[in-house]
């Protein structure tokens, strides 16, 4: 069974778009600059806890109109990888 499952109204986004959207999600939750959102460090890099995680993949499903597996963070663990991944399974 694949990582994703398709939702009514799902919408194809870019690695590009997948991208932003996650650097600027993390910006906010970390209260950082968009700027200090290096796309190619570990998402481990961002002190993210848990929950934080769980948010993320549950907003990124929301905007994305599909199911999103959190445990892709591990096997995509850069907002870059996990960016191209999302991308290419649309």
């Amino acid at each position: 069974m694949s990582s994703f499952e398709e939702q009514e109204g799902g919408v194809r986004r870019t690695a590009e778009e997948i991208q932003q959207w996650l650097i600027d999600y993390l910006a906010r939750e970390l209260e950082r600059s968009p700027d200090e959102i290096d796309v190619t460090i570990p998402f481990d890099d961002f002190a993210m806890d848990s929950a934080t995680a769980i948010g993320m993949t549950g907003d990124l499903e929301d905007w994305l109109g599909r199911h999103v597996d959190p445990s892709l963070l591990y096997d995509y663990p850069t907002i870059e990888t996990f960016s191209q991944c999302l991308a290419e399974e649309s």
